[in-house]
């Protein structure tokens, strides 16, 4: 079988490149043929390099040079070219589309429509149904843009806090709703959770599209560590409002025999940085990645993750996993739907820091054998359900129906 990806960037810049290129890994190491479709970079390395088309960002430049580029930001034509001419050199039997807005743009879809050949579509945002990706701005879920009001992206000024971005984003949103241009060129659309899968039903109507389920590789052993049970509660990732890390810092305030750690980069960093100086049981360390990581993931209790958007499938539930650590997470997205797998951990309402501190109690005063064995547990299950073997099977069986 030939598979063609595309995905706006081919360089790795974050989990959603990964997933792009893991997939055609695993896809290339069972015999496919596999062809990849991206904006062009320099120095690439990859024979595909030649259809790639060159893309401007939208966000650089005056004003009048970022009005000039809006047009290409929602249908760029010239991408859509590049990608007939390798749908036409390739051949593929089918198209796996992973984000592909504002630089690439559903116009490759049409390309592919026109030569027949099928598209899945990996979601792994919420783009495809929110101006902003998130479905969250201001400190708070939003659903104002449901059915097709996206008049309110504008008005809430919801894109990066930008008026220029979020008025183009809302005509983007319009175009792209007028032409039905995802739902009439997307045969399937893939999920990592159901809760995405569910609120995408919810804006486009029940039974609308064809939805399957695709979990994101994960390589499991890369992360793996001796389950055991350390002493304090890890926060690592972003530090930005949506990752809800000043709720976990005003639940350590309610509990001030349990230490937390506060590994991660981002806009928060120093408003995070100095309100920990009054708190004795907070440690706020900065960025600390590979090896660095491991070393605090090692001496966590568990690991906690307090979202206030609707995360879809966070990677450092996985890294967690691996690590042989339980999660606290809030009750938001697909955060649950991991946690609920197995005894993995425990939920919360997301504005609730008593909530959240009677957690953080609690996991402090469970005994270690009972937090060491749901660490063991949770690292077996990732282990097991996110094996190479597990995603091409899957990859398999949504590929033949699709075709069939």
């Amino acid at each position: 079988m030939r598979i063609l990806l595309a995905h706006n960037n081919f360089t790795p810049q974050g989990g959603a490149e990964v997933f792009y290129h893991e997939v055609g890994r695993v896809l290339a190491e069972n015999g496919h043929e596999v062809a990849y479709f991206s904006c062009a970079e320099e120095g690439l390395e990859t024979p595909w390099a030649k259809y790639f088309p060159e893309v401007e960002d939208f966000r650089e430049g005056g004003t009048l040079s970022k009005a000039a580029r809006v047009p290409s930001t929602i249908y760029n034509r010239k991408a859509r070219d590049a990608f007939a001419r390798l749908i036409a050199d390739f051949k593929p039997d089918i198209i796996h589309a992973f984000a592909i807005y504002v630089r690439l743009t559903p116009a490759i879809l049409d390309a592919a429509r026109a030569a027949k050949v099928p598209v899945v579509l990996s979601c792994n945002d919420y783009k495809h149904i929110c101006p902003n990706y998130k479905l969250y701005h201001s400190g708070d879920i939003c659903e104002d843009c449901k059915s097709g009001a996206f008049r309110h992206a504008l008005q809430n000024r919801c894109c990066h806090g930008s008026t220029a971005i979020s008025a183009a984003s809302m005509v983007e949103a319009y175009v792209h709703n007028r032409m039905d241009i995802w739902r009439k060129n997307v045969s399937c659309f893939l999920f990592a959770s159901r809760f995405m899968a569910q609120k995408t039903e919810e804006f486009w109507g029940e039974d609308r599209v064809e939805i399957d389920f695709l979990r994101n590789p994960f390589d499991a052993s890369a992360h793996v560590l001796p389950p055991s049970a350390g002493e304090y509660i890890l926060y690592f990732g972003r530090l930005i409002d949506e990752k809800g890390v000043d709720v976990l810092l005003d639940a350590a305030a309610l509990a001030p025999d349990v230490p937390v750690v506060v590994v991660g980069d981002g806009p928060d960093l120093a408003v995070l940085t100095a309100r920990a100086k009054d708190m004795p049981n907070v440690k706020v360390v900065g960025p600390a990645w590979g090896d660095a990581l491991k070393t605090w993931l090692a001496g966590a209790r568990a690991v906690v993750v307090p979202s206030l958007w609707h995360e879809n499938f966070p990677y450092v539930i996985l890294q967690a996993f691996a690590a042989g650590l339980p999660v606290i997470g809030s009750q938001r997205g697909g955060i649950p739907e991991m946690l609920e797998a197995g005894d993995f951990g425990w939920t919360y309402e997301a504005k609730d820091p008593e909530a959240l501190a009677a957690l953080l109690k609690q996991v402090k005063t469970m005994p270690n054998e009972t937090i060491a064995k749901m660490g063991a547990a949770a690292q077996a299950y990732v282990v097991e359900e996110f094996s190479d073997t597990r995603i091409y099977t899957r990859l398999q069986e949504i590929y033949k129906r699709v075709l069939a």
